[in-house]
C-alpha cells in the first residue's frame, strides 16, 4: 500500500512538472509544432517530466501460470483414529496439538469386546488342554490295543480343532492390539498408528463409541493425528493449460495469511482425467513445511512457473495501451533546435511477468524508449 501510494505521488509530481513545462512551452510561438505522432522535449522538460529513457535489450523472463489451490495432509502422514471395538470411552490422554509417537495410547475404552475377545482365548487354550488330554491317552491306549482306531483319529481332529480355535482367538486379540501375555482386562487402549500431531479430536470422557468391527454402520473419527512438515498443495488447471505443465515444474505458494513470505515446491503429480463439472484438472505440488506456516485446508494461490526464456522486453510503465492498440515512445534524434524527438511506435506484446513484457515485433535491441513516464507523453498530445 505505501508503495503504491509512494508511486501515485511520484506520478503526481511529474505530471504537474512536465503539464508546466508543456504549457510554457507551448506558448513560444516561435517554436515549429511537432507533427502527428510526435512529441519534442527539451532536456529541462525531461528533467521536469521525471522521464526515464532506456535502451531495449533482451532480458530472461521466467513466465507464471496463477491458479488457485488448497493445502492438505500429504497423505502418507495423516492417520484418521476409529475404535475397533465398542464401548465407553474412560480416559482421553492425547490434548490438541500434542506431539505423539507411533504406538502412543491416545484413550482408554471400557469394552465389552475386548472383554469377550479374552474370554474367547481363555476358553480355547483350556479347551486344547483337554483335547490335548484326550489325544494322550487315546494314544496310550491304543498302543495297548486297549482302544479302537477310530477313537484315537477322532482325539487327533478334536485337539487339531482346538489349536485352530487357539489361533483363531489370539488373532482376534491381536487385531485389537492386546498382549495375549498380560492380564485379561476390559481396557482397550486406543493407539496411534503414526508418529505426528494431535489436529483433531471428536474424542471425550464418557462418550459411548461404536467399533469399527462390530455390527454399527457407522463409525465415528475420534482422532486425526497428522505431521504437516511436508504438506501436499492441489491446484485446479483448464485445459487451455494443460499442456503448458508437467511434474518437476517449480511453484510459488502464497496466502492471506503471510502474502509477504511464499513458499515454494515443485509440481509431482498432474492428473489424467478433468473433473465433468469444472472442467479442469487436479494438480499437486509437495511443500516442505518445517515452520508450519501451511495449515491444512487453508487456500493457496499457485504461481507456476511454466517457461524461462531469452527474450526482447521493456518495463511494463513502457507500453501504453489504447483500446486494441498497444505502442511505445522511441527516442529518435534531435530536432534542429536541439529538443529530443519522440516517435509513437505500434508494437506487438508477448507475455508479461514481474513488470516485465515480451516484445514480439516492433522494437530492435539498442533502441532507445521512454521506459517511464510515457502516459504523461500520451496525456501531452490531446
Amino acid at each position: 500500500m505505501r508503495r503504491s501510494l509512494g508511486a501515485f505521488l511520484v506520478l503526481a509530481s511529474g505530471l504537474v512538472a512536465f503539464a508546466t513545462l508543456l504549457a510554457c512551452h507551448r506558448t513560444e510561438a516561435s517554436d515549429p509544432t511537432p507533427p502527428p505522432g510526435e512529441i519534442w522535449l527539451t532536456d529541462d522538460q525531461i528533467r521536469g517530466a521525471r522521464l526515464a529513457i532506456e535502451p531495449v535489450g533482451k532480458r530472461v523472463l521466467a513466465l507464471h501460470l496463477v491458479t488457485p489451490g488448497r493445502v492438505a495432509f500429504d497423505e502418507g502422514r495423516v492417520a484418521h483414529v476409529f475404535s475397533p471395538v465398542s464401548g465407553r470411552l474412560t480416559r482421553v490422554l492425547a490434548p490438541f496439538g500434542e506431539r505423539i509417537s507411533k504406538g502412543g495410547v491416545l484413550a482408554v475404552i471400557e469394552s465389552p469386546d475386548l472383554g469377550s475377545a479374552w474370554s474367547d482365548l481363555l476358553k480355547a487354550r483350556a479347551d486344547l488342554v483337554a483335547a490335548s488330554h484326550e489325544f494322550d491317552r487315546q494314544k496310550e491306549l491304543l498302543a495297548h490295543q486297549a482302544s479302537a482306531q477310530r477313537d484315537f483319529e477322532a482325539a487327533q481332529d478334536n485337539q487339531t480343532k482346538a489349536r485352530a480355535e487357539v489361533e483363531r482367538a489370539r488373532l482376534r486379540l491381536r487385531m485389537l492390539h492386546a498382549d495375549e501375555d498380560a492380564s485379561p482386562s476390559q481396557e482397550f487402549r486406543l493407539r496411534s498408528p503414526i508418529d505426528g500431531e494431535v489436529v483433531n479430536r471428536a474424542a471425550t470422557p464418557g462418550l459411548e463409541v461404536q467399533g469399527m468391527l462390530s455390527s454399527a454402520s457407522v463409525a465415528a473419527e475420534l482422532f486425526t493425528v497428522g505431521d504437516i512438515d511436508r504438506v501436499w498443495v492441489w491446484g485446479d488447471l483448464y485445459e487451455r493449460d494443460l499442456g503448458r505443465v508437467r511434474p518437476g515444474q517449480n511453484v510459488t505458494i502464497s496466502t492471506v495469511a503471510a502474502p509477504e513470505r511464499a513458499v515454494t515446491g515443485a509440481i509431482d503429480y498432474v492428473s489424467e482425467a478433468l473433473d465433468k463439472e469444472t472442467r479442469t484438472a487436479r494438480v499437486r505440488c509437495v511443500v516442505q513445511n518445517l515452520d508450519h506456516l501451511l495449515k491444512p485446508e487453508m487456500y493457496a494461490t499457485l504461481s507456476i512457473e511454466v517457461d524461462r526464456r531469452d527474450t526482447l522486453a521493456v518495463p511494463a510503465t513502457a507500453v501504453v495501451r489504447s483500446a486494441d492498440r498497444r505502442s511505445v515512445y522511441v527516442e529518435d534524434g534531435k530536432t534542429p533546435d536541439g529538443r529530443t524527438r519522440f516517435r509513437e511506435r505500434a508494437v506487438e506484446i508477448g507475455d508479461s511477468d514481474d513488470g516485465w513484457i515480451a516484445m514480439k515485433s516492433g522494437l530492435e535491441a539498442g533502441e532507445r524508449i521512454v521506459a517511464a513516464g510515457s502516459i504523461l507523453l500520451t496525456g501531452s498530445r490531446e
